[in-house]
């Protein structure tokens, strides 16, 4: 039967339940730098609050964006309504809040869905204008693996398990590959039961992808300082073997108000 619900209503519906399972390595790392931070933190990219609601739970005054109205509504369900104004709809190209950040974050792939050069660079003019001076940006993105690259991907199982007592959930995902202008096309899709029948739904959506140097450079451009672009979530010097670009970026201790 066909999926009667939007594409992002499909995703934000199943996310926890596929990515408490499939995704973790990152969050202690975010977490620990959130309980460290002496002041309010972004962030940006909040999907249905996978790290925004322990570090919540945990005391830690922090604000969160997505561009998805579902997933902000999903995460809205989660926490007390005198939390709920912490997160909102927004772009984070165009993103406008009353604040000065101590720490932004954008966890989990979130500045490889910005596709456009322009689009990176409004994001990192944002950031900077919403850090106190002498505040970080911490993001992540992936090391391109050069064969998968060159293969792409045809679609296989990726998640098989339940979303509702008895009631089963798959996902498959497949990749085209443009490597001129560095865009992975990802397709999920989605098979679950329900009381009239086994439903199908589809995500679709653009994911660029960054090598070493030009991340390097993208980040010269802007008015961040790189601090250090770290292999893995625990630190570790990048290498070969590498999966992970991680990004530590400073404001400048210019003086308050510039």
């Amino acid at each position: 039967m066909t999926n009667p619900y939007a594409p992002d209503d499909v995703a934000a519906r199943f996310y926890d339940t596929i990515y408490r399972k499939v995704r973790n390595a990152d969050a202690g790392y975010y977490l620990k730098k959130i309980m460290q931070a002496k002041g309010p933190v972004l962030e940006v990219g909040v999907g249905t609050g996978r790290i925004f609601c322990p570090a919540l739970a945990g005391g830690a005054d922090i604000y969160g964006i997505d561009l998805s109205p579902a997933m902000i509504g999903k995460l809205k369900e989660k926490i007390r309504p005198e939390h709920r104004k912490r997160v909102t709809v927004q772009d984070a190209a165009r993103m406008s809040i009353d604040k000065k950040f101590d720490l932004i974050i954008a966890p989990f792939r979130v500045f490889s869905h910005l596709i456009s050069v322009r689009d990176q660079l409004a994001v990192l003019e944002k950031i900077h204008s919403h850090l106190k001076p002498g505040g970080r940006f911490i993001f992540d993105v992936f090391v391109p693996n050069l064969k998968a690259l060159a293969e792409g991907m045809t679609e296989k199982l990726d998640f098989e398990g339940t979303y509702a007592p008895g009631k089963s959930l798959r996902r498959y995902s497949s990749t085209l590959i443009d490597p001129i202008k560095q865009i992975i096309h990802v397709t999920m899709r989605f098979v679950w039961e329900e009381k009239s029948g086994e439903m199908t739904g589809f995500w679709e959506f653009p994911l660029r992808y960054f090598f070493r140097y030009e991340l390097e450079h993208l980040i010269h451009r802007s008015e961040l300082e790189l601090d250090a672009l770290y292999g893995d979530f625990y630190e570790n010097a990048l290498e070969s073997r590498s999966e992970e670009f991680l990004a530590v970026c400073i404001r400048g201790m210019q003086a308050a108000g510039t």
